[in-house]
């Protein structure tokens, strides 16, 4: 007996070893378990954001500038980082966008379940626009389908099944589709990976090659539009006409340019920021958690199809460090690696997860016809409920200047090349200072330039006492062009971005004998190069006289500004304790407009009224800004063509695509 159980014994399986696992995924496996602590707190019922709100302007105001509107609406819609603009009755702009064209834009690939990863999108199939659209519409009634299959037979006898007010039961509202059941769905997929869905999203697809959903200016309003001079003597077109539509500054191709925006000083077209990109939505595509390019504003308009799903982040200290803090602490391993991943746009956190870390956290939802702002610095995100086509671009107010210069530090620490030069804008700015209409803005920029001027004189004497040579007496570099930023100052700007930080060398640069390429900002030359100081020397661009008589200029304009009713403004400024309203302005007048609207599974399709014309909407542009750039694509840092002067100096000279003066001529820039 002893043998035999003994022998049983013996038979028995030793237990499976231990299965050793690398220290990235004990890393990953520590990373979920900190990230599951977080979001213990997560309510399983409804997600409660309060609305951002949504403002209604007049005819009178949409004949006008939508700078001036925007200023207006400014110190209410601020608070909430995003606002919504719903434009006056008679508003109907034609949808120019050629739906029968066979060309074929790119799609991203989101995996829903896994939005909160940080994790980049695939590539995703090629589509034209109208088989995008049919499949985004194929797509959303399956889904309807099999989630929602009682919906229709609500609706059809929703007289009998609602209550005395009309309004839904219960029992009834659960078994509709309707925005507030899809966006429950959707956080449903992102929080608790409880089944697979996937998507493909149309998204940054380029207006310059597949058209605008607006037409196209043809008095120079536009980047991407032409000039006709005999149209540019005319009156204001007026509101509703169609000359209106091409010409109105809240024409999204228009308004970068609009009086009083600062990118109107942005001659060279840059795709996403002062020429829009198109947008191609499906149910759950998704625009990620992201702020704009050096900090601007962006409005987004909804063309046609089912409304999309907003949230926003105001733009102050406490709620952009706020949710960057989330981020870091959710995706810290990712993070760590990958220091830039907040810039990627690839992650999306619930409302509720910023929520419970103390960030304020707004929504609001836009149907076709309507348009969405967003303030600077402010995160935002969110997702299509259907089938849409959308278009947004990038502007930027005179009290933009402040956050500009935070994001161009920002962009500093990563190594992130910016998509223009702030000096340069900033600069160019100062000599157009007819633009400043107020003291508060004019005072704005001029401590910007104070900043920037202190900095680089105070680290240029620093480092000549170092050793670097100041070398500007046998060196005349091109004067630094101020009335513009167009596509020849943009390339020049190419060639002087700092080794280290990637920032545009505009003012003056290091460069060392060991290289005819490399230069580095003020603060970064000891990153270049490890030869002595001694081989160093100082390439100036603007020196100090004319930096200091900029400031003066400026400085004194402001002053002129002044009068006693800004002093009074500034002292109440310093008092003032900003409350948000008690009720969100026009929120429950856009509950109301819209309580009755049903989301649109159809496909978008093209506008029959519109009068395409004969040539390409995007061809035989008359005026010099051509589209040749793209957001965020900026080489590696290069210099021109050198030739070696007295001392080892390394003399930047024009190249024979940089000006029309002749070999080795060396332009203005």
């Amino acid at each position: 007996m002893m043998n035999a159980r003994a022998t049983k014994r013996r038979r028995r399986k030793p237990p499976q070893a231990y299965s050793h696992v690398s220290s990235e995924e004990e890393r990953y496996l520590m990373q979920a378990i900190r990230n599951s602590k977080l979001d213990t707190s997560r309510n399983r019922g409804e997600l409660v954001v309060d609305p951002a709100p949504t403002f209604y302007p007049t005819v009178e105001e949409f004949q006008g500038n939508p700078i001036d509107f925007i200023e207006k609406i400014r110190p209410i819609a601020q608070q909430y980082g995003i606002c919504k603009i719903v434009p006056p009755k008679g508003w109907n702009p034609p949808f120019c966008v050629d739906m029968d064209s066979q060309k074929k834009f790119q799609t991203k690939h989101q995996l829903l379940h896994r939005l909160q990863e940080g994790i980049s999108f695939g590539d995703g199939e090629d589509y034209n626009a109208r088989d995008y659209q049919n499949l985004a519409s194929r797509q959303a009634k399956a889904y309807k389908d099999e989630h929602y299959p009682d919906h229709d037979f609500c609706v059809k006898h929703a007289s009998s099944l609602n209550d005395e007010n009309g309004d839904p039961s219960a029992e009834t509202s659960k078994k509709l589709m309707t925005p507030d059941n899809l966006e429950r769905d959707y956080w449903n997929i992102v929080e608790t990976h409880a089944r697979q869905h996937s998507v493909e999203y149309g998204n940054d697809v380029d207006t310059d090659r597949f058209g605008s959903g607006f037409p196209l200016s043809e008095r120079g309003r536009a980047v991407n539009g032409t000039k006709v001079p005999e149209k540019t003597k005319l009156p204001e077109p007026k509101f509703g006409t169609e000359e209106y539509y091409k010409e109105t500054w809240w024409n999204l191709n228009n308004i970068p340019s609009a009086p009083d925006s600062v990118l109107r000083h942005v001659k060279v077209g840059i795709n996403g920021i002062n020429v829009p990109w198109m947008y191609y939505g499906c149910m759950f595509s998704t625009f990620c958690w992201h702020n704009e390019d050096n900090y601007m504003y962006s409005v987004n308009y909804h063309h046609k199809g089912a409304p999309k799903q907003w949230y926003g982040v105001p733009g102050s200290k406490k709620d952009s460090d706020g949710l960057e803090k989330v981020f870091k602490s959710y995706l810290s391993i990712k993070m760590r690696d990958d220091p830039d991943l907040l810039h990627h746009i690839t992650t999306m956190f619930s409302p509720r997860l910023l929520q419970n870390n103390g960030v304020s956290v707004y929504k609001v939802l836009q149907y076709a016809g309507e348009f969405v702002v967003t303030f600077p610095r402010a995160f935002h995100g969110g997702f299509s409920l259907g089938p849409n086509v959308g278009e947004a671009v990038n502007f930027a107010t005179h009290d933009w200047i402040a956050y500009g210069s935070d994001a161009n530090e920002r962009y500093r620490t990563f190594a992130r090349p910016a998509v223009f030069s702030h000096d340069r804008l900033t600069f160019t700015m100062a000599n157009h200072l007819d633009d400043q209409k107020s003291y508060r803005t004019c005072k704005l920029l001029l401590q910007e330039l104070e900043r920037v001027v202190d900095e680089e004189l105070r680290l240029r004497e620093e480092l000549c006492r170092q050793g670097v040579r100041d070398v500007s007496d046998m060196v005349t570099l091109p004067q630094n062009r101020l009335d513009r930023l167009d596509e020849e100052s943009a390339d020049y700007d190419d060639k002087r971005l700092c080794h280290g930080c990637k920032h545009v060398c505009f003012f003056s640069a290091v460069a060392c004998e060991c290289s005819q390429s490399k230069v580095s900002c003020l603060r970064h030359s000891h990153y270049m190069c490890r030869c002595p100081e001694d081989r160093r020397y100082l390439l100036i661009w603007s020196n100090e006289k004319e930096m200091k008589s900029t400031l003066q200029k400026v400085r004194d304009y402001c002053q002129k500004l002044k009068t006693d009713e800004d002093k009074a403004a500034e002292e109440a400024e310093k008092k003032s304790d900003k409350k948000m309203p008690e009720v969100t302005p026009g929120s429950r007048e856009d509950t109301d407009l819209h309580k009755k609207d049903w989301i649109c599974l159809e496909p978008v399709v093209g506008d029959p009224s519109y009068r395409r014309p004969p040539s390409s909407q995007n061809t035989d542009r008359g005026n010099e800004g051509q589209v040749r750039r793209q957001k965020l694509s900026m080489g590696p840092p290069r210099m021109p063509n050198n030739t070696t002067g007295r001392a080892g100096a390394v003399t930047p000279v024009a190249t024979s695509d940089e000006g029309s003066e002749g070999e080795g001529a060396a332009p203005s820039k």
